[in-house]
Parts: C-alpha cells; sequence; structure tokens
C-alpha cells in the first residue's frame, strides 16, 4: 500500500473550537459523539480572553494545517459562538487549505452581536470577555462584518438557538435570539445550510438534538429534516 494510500484511509479529524470565555470541557458532549462515530476528535484549547481575533486563529488553527497533507484524510471544524468567527478569520488570512472538510457553526455571531455594541465601554464587560469579545460588535468595521462572504469550496452549516436565560442581554437583540446573538446574525452569505433550534447560547452545544445534528451535517453536508 502506498504512502498515500495509506493516509486516505484513515479516519478523518474533527477540530473543536469552544467560545468565548468557554473551555474544550463546554463541547465534550459534541466530542464523545463524535469518537464514538469513528472520527479522530481534537477538542482544542485556546486564551479566547487573551488576545484578539487574527492572532487567536492563527494560534489554534495554524498548526493544524500547516501539518494537513492535502492527499490526507480530512479535517472538519466544529466551532461555538467566537469560534466560528476564527475560523472565518483564518479563511480569510490564509485561503482554503487543502485538507479541509465540513465545518459546523453553532451560535456563531456572523454579523457580531448588539450587545456587544451596547456593553463593550463598561470595564466589567471588557474584563470578561477581553480583546476579541470587543471585536464582535455589528458595526461596518467589526471583524465579523469585516470578512464577508465564505470563500467559495466551503461547506458551512450553521445552528441557531431561539430560546434565552438572559431577558437582560436579550433586550438588547431586535427579534429571535438565544441570548447573545440573533438568529439574523448567525447567518453569513454562502452557508451550505441553516438550522434553528430551541436552544440558549450557553447550552446549546449540550442538547442531544444538536449533537444529531452535527453528525448529519459532517457525514451529508446538510442537516437532517
Amino acid at each position: 500500500m502506498t504512502a498515500s494510500a495509506r493516509l486516505s484511509a484513515a479516519p478523518d479529524t474533527v477540530i473543536l473550537l469552544h467560545g468565548l470565555a468557554r473551555s474544550p470541557l463546554s463541547l465534550k458532549r459534541v466530542e464523545l459523539a463524535l469518537r464514538a462515530d469513528g472520527y479522530t476528535v481534537r477538542n482544542l484549547a485556546y486564551p479566547s480572553r487573551s488576545g484578539a481575533i487574527a492572532a487567536l486563529a492563527d494560534a489554534a488553527l495554524g498548526p493544524v494545517f500547516a501539518a494537513a497533507p492535502a492527499d490526507g484524510p480530512r479535517i472538519h471544524v466544529v466551532t461555538h459562538s467566537l469560534g466560528g468567527i476564527l475560523v472565518r478569520q483564518y479563511l480569510q488570512d490564509h485561503g482554503v487549505p487543502p485538507a479541509l472538510g465540513r465545518i459546523v457553526m453553532l451560535a456563531p455571531p456572523n454579523q457580531g452581536s448588539e450587545v456587544v455594541d451596547r456593553l463593550r465601554d463598561w470595564k466589567l464587560f471588557q474584563a470578561v470577555n477581553g480583546p476579541a469579545g470587543l471585536q464582535l460588535g455589528t458595526e461596518a468595521d467589526s471583524v465579523p462584518r469585516r470578512l464577508g462572504p465564505l470563500p467559495a469550496g466551503t461547506a458551512v452549516g450553521i445552528i441557531a438557538g431561539t430560546r434565552t436565560i438572559n431577558p437582560l442581554f436579550s433586550a438588547l437583540l431586535p427579534g429571535a435570539d438565544d441570548g447573545k446573538v440573533t438568529v439574523v446574525s448567525t447567518h453569513v452569505a454562502g452557508e451550505a445550510d441553516h438550522l434553528t433550534l430551541p436552544a440558549t447560547h450557553t447550552w446549546i452545544m449540550w442538547r442531544g438534538d444538536t449533537v444529531a445534528q452535527v453528525q448529519a451535517f459532517l457525514r451529508n453536508g446538510r442537516f437532517a429534516r
């Protein structure tokens, strides 16, 4: 068997990227389900409160794709919240890696969040969310808005939540929301599929129906209806 054939026979890898001020533990249920499906899973930790988005994206994803052979197994990515913006930033800065497979974003602020617009000047908000959190507003020069459409050739599925446990934040958000991001703001031009679930921003990744939909998109390139 050639080296190329051995690589192609290996299982696909799934990279998990947690959200702002979270940890790999927040995606543990997703990790366990995908391992049971036979994927190689890397549930990455990155210092989400300690740097700007571009630096975090390079630090988290650069080593992953730099070491990935073009003829090897595909590398899929599943993200929560800020993690989705890191992927978009990486793709804009470096292009689409040859090894990239499918991407699932859970509750991504793809058009920013009005919560950031209203609270970014508060010292406590700055301390809790760090530099990256302050870049997630909805103004035209915010990072999510400047990133633009998804690159051609990417397969991205997005799951948005429609329930909230934070009425204070929801009062700042127009329309259906998950307590931190509106459903409308999760959309991005070029997405392959979009789905809403009765989930909150904080706990969307722990729901069984969320996990099942992640599995469906990675398997088929679309969510199960």
